[in-house]
């Protein structure tokens, strides 16, 4: 009888073993189904965010190229124009009135030409963002008598950087450099971009004669650390020797 009793309890013992085991098993297939079936929503809202991106950014295009193409050969149309009416103008008041249409046609020219750049994702790169703001600071300052000297290190040419984030360091560079032209009686500028893994920075120095300290949120400050905080980046600036803006961006 003891024996009898002893399989019984190792039968039951099996069975609930067994049991365990089963139940186990059908749980470890439940979780991996669920899992599977969260990788394939995951999947799904992916694949839908990508064919987003390619219909904005296949907008993008095609608002670049009617801007290119309609805006374009207008205002090259208009200063044709002009200057074909300065030539037969003999009234100094009137040419001189032709001078300022000229003056407003090359400055909407050349913000058309910003916004292409801006709209263009073939430009969403590191590389490509230095290499413009390079182009626009020695545009910006070659009627001056600033001089100004560009340093990149450690940069990663072909880093991605969003749209957003390239178009408001450009409207903070082009706010500095302004500040600066107006303001700060400087002769020299240098304007550097620094990688570091992550993060990306841009600074623009100069020799001048610093910030009014009666008024040191103006001259567009205020403007350039609100762009930088909605990019989740920063915006700091120092007066040593000169006024310095240091623009911090995580990429």
């Amino acid at each position: 009888m003891y024996i009898i009793a002893v399989i019984l309890v190792m039968i039951f013992v099996t069975f609930i073993i067994f049991v365990v085991l089963m139940y186990n098993r059908k749980q470890l297939l439940y979780i991996k189904e669920q899992q599977l079936k969260e990788s394939e929503y995951q999947n799904q809202l992916l694949q839908k965010e990508l064919e987003k991106q390619k219909i904005i950014e296949k907008e993008r295009e095609r608002i670049s190229h009617d801007m290119h193409d309609d805006l374009g050969a207008g205002i090259s149309a208009l200063k044709l124009q002009a200057e074909f009416l300065k030539q037969r103008a003999e009234d100094d008041d009137l040419k001189n009135d032709i001078d300022e249409l000229l003056k407003t046609s090359e400055e909407m020219n050349l913000s058309m030409r910003e916004m292409l750049w801006s709209l263009n994702s073939g430009n969403d790169t590191l590389g490509s963002f230095i290499d413009y703001a390079k182009m626009y600071a020695q545009n910006f300052l070659k009627k001056t008598t600033i001089l100004i000297t560009t340093e990149s290190e450690n940069i990663a040419e072909e880093t991605t950087i969003s749209t957003e984030q390239r178009r408001n360091l450009f409207l903070c560079l082009k706010e500095g450099l302004n500040n600066i032209y107006k303001h700060s009686q400087a002769n020299q500028i240098t304007l550097s971009f620094l990688q570091k893994n992550n993060e990306f920075i841009m600074k623009i120095s100069d020799n001048g004669i610093g910030i009014n300290n009666e008024n040191p949120e103006g001259n567009g400050l205020r403007n350039m650390k609100r762009r930088m905080q909605e990019q989740n980046g920063h915006c700091e600036i120092t007066t040593e020797n000169g006024t310095h803006l240091l623009f911090r961006m995580d990429l």
